[in-house]
């Protein structure tokens, strides 16, 4: 079909812009080329900071085409402009295209314009210019001249590559993934409000805290000499406390954050050890981006996983670094946020897609981990969370390991009992839930024949060789899961709902108080909707934890120990 006459005009778009760590865009100027006619716009500094509207109609019958498209359409909420109904953005398609393995050139737009066999400017020309739109205006006249040409070589690419990508985009699947990309831009635009006196508080007594912030917490682990982790005074303490850990091929302790953060799992009392030495290795409170009016902004890196989930920066992002740090997340006076999310969202994917009738009765019985111990008869029907809680914990591990495709040694080790006993679990798991294992298999059987998996919304994972198993095996959860979530976040965000960002299977939202409690039922009824798309009619439930100012969030789990140590200390030392 000739989706590009099936439009009234074909617009390839690029703005130039300066953005601070934190701020909105400040645009510099906007270069367009439609596709039929060949006519060309060019809008500079001074004038296009004067337009209240686009030099061109944005209505559905128009299509819009950019690079990593979110950046634009920040320039339109920028300058106050309506946004585009259609948008193709050429970034998405070249990264679905080859989603599972890495192009010579990487995934910008040289790499795109070399892969497809097109001259690109040089690198170091595109660097200068960039500069340049950074530093901000105003501009001199030869300035302006030179950033309006740099900003057509990108408009003149991408006209250069819509007619030699269009034969590979399936069409109708790319304009929703420009739907995202819109979203997106709504999402940081919008940013996360931050506790902002709290923070340069924390950024002032870090450095002076973190001797006694050690001190603290080593109190009850004695592993520290000064600032230095000893290990072999950590072994001790495992040997003290009889907790098994692992080890490296070396035979020495496992010490990564991923180790300590399933072991903390296993036994609570590691994690404020593991928070305390992932705060201290990791965190750079600052590289938190936070503009001046007090919100989070980002990149949100929307498909830059191989699932198509979004991969914000770990230190620019407050979701990134050590999970204490999101109780900065602090609604502002008459204001409150919401973490919704998707209840089980996996596990309900799995069930969907798998069309396993007894893995859909666990899903819907409120408890899938309960509801399969008792399936399998370890547990009387009467059993509750209360009354065997041993048994639904190790069960649950199970259910989770399964869709990761973890073997009995893993399985076993995670729970910290022998193989056997994780050998009898798995079996447990097959021979209830039969149907979910022979589907499973087949994505992996067909992924390895066919060489690709995809999504029900075409979002690939092309498999090359060496791919590992239990990564195919657990693609159709997460990547059906990131359609799901891009669905929600579109629908939300076109609905009026001010979406903060997305944090994997959840999103945080924003709105006045005294309406945050319809906003949230609104929000739930969408996400609820949005699963029935992506599932077939399948409807996955969720939750949501509203906090209103003053409060402000926490993670009750994980993380309020740690915060309320950081806090007392930064507040004596900053008095």
């Amino acid at each position: 079909m000739d989706w590009l006459n099936r439009f009234d005009s074909v617009w390839s778009i690029d703005f130039e812009f300066s953005q601070p760590p934190g701020e909105r865009p400040s645009v510099a100027c906007l270069v367009g080329r439609e596709f039929h006619s060949k006519r060309l716009v060019r809008i500079g500094f001074d004038e296009i900071n004067k337009m209240d509207q686009p030099p061109f109609d944005v209505g559905p019958d128009q299509l819009f085409v950019a690079y990593f498209s979110s950046a634009e359409w920040n320039c339109f909420r920028s300058l106050g402009w309506p946004l585009p109904a259609r948008a193709l953005d050429l970034w998405c398609e070249f990264r679905n295209l080859l989603n599972g393995s890495k192009p010579p050139s990487g995934f910008g737009l040289l790499g795109c314009l070399a892969f497809h066999g097109l001259d690109s400017m040089d690198a170091t020309e595109k660097t200068a210019m960039r500069d340049l739109a950074i530093r901000g205006g105003p501009y001199s006249h030869d300035e302006n001249l030179a950033l309006l040409n740099y900003c057509q070589t990108d408009v003149d690419a991408l006209d250069k590559l819509l007619p030699i990508m269009l034969p590979k985009i399936d069409f109708p699947r790319a304009i929703h993934r420009g739907r995202y990309m819109v979203a997106v831009s709504a999402m940081e635009h919008a940013g996360v409000p931050i506790d902002v006196e709290t923070l340069q508080m924390f950024r002032r007594q870090w450095e002076p805290i973190k001797t006694k912030l050690i001190e603290s917490v080593d109190e009850s682990f004695g592993v520290f000499d000064g600032l230095t982790f000893k290990q072999d005074r950590f072994g001790d303490y495992l040997i003290r406390h009889r907790i098994p850990w692992p080890e490296t091929d070396s035979g020495r302790l496992a010490l990564d954050d991923e180790t300590f953060r399933q072991q903390a799992k296993s036994y609570p009392q590691i994690s404020p050890l593991r928070e305390l030495r992932h705060a201290l290795s990791e965190m750079k409170l600052e590289r938190l981006e936070i503009g001046s009016d007090g919100r989070n902004r980002t990149m949100l890196r929307p498909f830059a996983s191989r699932s198509g989930r979004n991969q914000p920066s770990n230190n620019r992002f407050i979701f990134g670094p050590s999970v204490w740090l999101r109780s900065l997340i602090k609604p502002p006076p008459e204001r409150s946020i919401a973490y919704v999310d998707w209840s089980q969202q996996e596990l309900g994917i799995a069930a969907a897609l798998s069309g396993d009738p007894a893995l859909a009765q666990a899903y819907a019985s409120g408890d899938p981990y309960l509801e399969f111990a008792r399936m399998a008869g370890a547990v009387p029907p009467s059993a509750t969370k209360k009354t065997h809680p041993a048994e639904r914990s190790a069960f649950k591990v199970c259910m989770l390991a399964v869709q990761y495709g973890m073997s009995e040694f893993g399985l076993a080790a995670k729970l910290n009992k022998p193989v056997a006993f994780a050998r009898n679990l798995l079996r447990q798991h097959r021979e209830t839930f039969p149907v979910f294992w022979r589907w499973s298999q087949s994505q992996v059987d067909a992924a390895m024949l066919i060489g690709r998996l995809q999504t029900v919304f075409g979002w690939t994972i092309h498999t090359i060789g060496g791919d590992n198993p239990r990564s195919l095996a657990n693609f159709p959860m997460q990547a059906n899961g990131a359609e799901m979530m891009r669905l929600a976040c579109s629908m939300a965000t076109e609905a009026g709902i001010t979406v903060c960002c997305p944090v994997h299977d959840a999103i945080l939202i924003e709105a006045d108080t005294q309406v945050i409690d319809d906003t949230v039922i609104e929000t739930q009824s969408i996400m609820r909707e949005a699963s029935k798309i992506v599932l077939d009619g399948f409807e996955l439930e969720s939750d949501a934890k509203i906090v209103s100012w003053p409060e402000r969030y926490d993670d009750e789990d994980r993380g309020r120990e740690m915060w309320d140590k950081v806090f007392r200390l930064a507040s004596e030392a900053d008095q």
